[in-house]
């Protein structure tokens, strides 16, 4: 068995993968496709103060497949419902398998997804003015002067009475203008 990279339209690709699944379970082809795998990541985001977690595609619009491609197997994964076809070195020639190595990275890739922690994409940058929204200092516009991501702190200045005040926030203490 090896594995393909199959092109299908952007946004589908679990509904896709849900058709696959279904049209090997009718055809009773288990043996030819043993896998079928959407690589995603788990992103942070921080919306209106709230941290929100998000599956991010590492590849929209395509699908690896580990299958055996004799007969009608590669007909019947093209012919699903939003595939494009297979992902090749010429335009409706024989799908060309990916290599271990590329395999590895990718499949090692989303192992360690699966076991990072967190990754809070920081949507500040040092200099940019943002609104307190959270503490004693709540509705005070502030300057980041640094950033740590570690402790996912923001170190500001607040302008108070003319005079400028050091104050560390964290980062859902905070919103954009």
């Amino acid at each position: 068995m090896n594995w393909y990279v199959l092109r299908v339209i952007g946004g589908k690709e679990r509904k896709t993968v849900s058709f696959i699944e279904k049209e090997i379970e009718r055809l009773g082809i288990k043996d030819f496709v043993s896998k079928i795998l959407v690589p995603t990541e788990k992103v942070y985001q921080i919306r209106n103060g709230k941290k929100v977690s998000k599956e991010k595609n590492f590849f929209p619009g395509y699908i690896l497949v580990e299958a055996n491609l004799v007969g009608e197997v590669p007909h019947i994964l093209k012919n699903v419902t939003n595939v494009l076809g297979f992902l090749g070195s010429t335009k409706g020639g024989v799908p060309v398998p990916m290599r271990q190595i590329e395999i590895n990275r990718i499949l090692g890739k989303v192992d360690d997804m699966a076991l990072t922690e967190e990754q809070v994409n920081i949507p500040f940058v040092v200099g940019e003015t943002v609104k307190v929204i959270d503490g004693p200092f709540n509705s005070f516009h502030a300057e980041i002067e640094a950033i740590d991501e570690q402790k996912k702190k923001l170190q500001l200045m607040v302008k108070i009475f003319g005079r400028k005040t050091p104050l560390e926030l964290n980062f859902m203490q905070v919103e954009k203008i």
